[in-house]
């Protein structure tokens, strides 16, 4: 019996729409997901809704259960939790996290999806794939106890990484964003806050995700000698001017860069990728991830507000999709 569900699509740079699904029930293996909450990142997917992807990251940013090709039409997505109706007998019942667009039902291997820990409520639990790149991110910049730290950009990822730095010992913490509405966020996480003609300098380690050239040449000035940046942005097809003259040599400054699709160096061979989720999941289980949750929307809005999220008319960090009115 074909089961039915309902996806949102691109069909064009800047437009999106509804359609219904057609699914084969789940064979040996497999699990039927009805899903309860969805994300949408601010960053990556926007980027994504308004044609941005470069022709030559195509492949690389081809999401686990993309349907379609850059720039469009195609389903994209990766931040969904929602709760196994049929598969094997140790998931049915259980609310579950996979990297899967914004669909009523689907249907995916049973190795795609990771249970949700009892102590981590489903709407936080949709952060897990960017607390995930906050984890990665820190793998690749191994922060020692003590050390000073500026996380220049108050987005989604920044304040993942923001958050998980608050738990690191010892560390000094201070976010830096152009908008002083982010003092109150940094606050929630349990971080320092500053504009940046304002934010500290000296620091040991700078975490960038602004995604803007200004951000990155304020990350390198903030540094103290030997120091690293490590830039997380995501610039698509945007030419990015970053300084290299002045202080740049002299004080023996690193920019490095760090990207989520493969596992850390530092832990390759050590953790797969399903540790890593894990152990997102885990650290969701601190209600302070709440303050990233900043708007809220059903399915069936979604082609109007993906628009608005993109030109930045309705201002959030991730932006929940609620499912309980959508149907099959």
């Amino acid at each position: 019996m074909t089961l039915r569900g309902r996806a949102f699509w691109l069909d064009a740079p800047g437009h999106g729409e509804i359609r219904p699904v057609a699914l084969e029930p789940p064979g040996p293996g497999e699990v039927l997901v009805r899903s309860l909450w969805s994300g949408v990142s601010r960053g990556t997917e926007t980027l994504v809704f308004r044609g941005g992807v470069p022709e030559s990251q195509h492949a690389a940013m081809r999401a686990p259960f993309q349907e379609g090709d850059f720039p469009a039409p195609l389903k994209y997505g990766y931040l969904n939790v929602g709760a196994v109706e049929e598969g094997p007998p140790e998931l049915v019942g259980r609310t579950v996290f996979c990297l899967y667009p914004h669909q009523t039902r689907y249907v995916v291997p049973a190795s795609a999806v990771t249970p949700v820990p009892d102590g981590v409520p489903p709407r936080r639990a949709v952060l897990a794939g960017t607390v995930e790149t906050a984890v990665n991110a820190l793998w690749d910049a191994s922060p020692l106890v003590g050390d000073r730290i500026a996380v220049v950009g108050g987005g989604m990822v920044g304040c993942s990484v923001a958050a998980v730095l608050a738990r690191f010992p010892g560390a000094r913490v201070q976010l830096v964003d152009a908008d002083p509405a982010r003092a109150e966020t940094a606050a929630a996480l349990g971080v320092g806050f500053a504009t940046p003609e304002e934010a500290a300098g000296d620091r040991d380690l700078v975490i960038h995700a602004s995604a803007t050239a200004a951000g990155l040449a304020r990350s390198l000035e903030l540094l103290a000698p030997e120091g690293t940046v490590l830039e997380l942005s995501w610039y698509g097809d945007r030419q990015v001017t970053i300084p290299l003259g002045e202080h740049f040599h002299s004080r023996r400054l690193t920019v490095r860069s760090s990207q989520v699709g493969t596992v850390s160096p530092a832990q390759k061979g050590r953790r797969t990728y399903g540790d890593r989720l894990a152990l997102a999941l885990e650290l969701l289980t601190d209600p302070a991830f709440d303050a990233l949750l900043t708007g809220e929307s059903a399915f069936e809005e979604l082609p109007e507000v993906l628009p608005k999220l993109a030109g930045g008319g309705i201002p959030a960090l991730c932006h929940l999709v609620r499912y309980d009115t959508a149907g099959g």
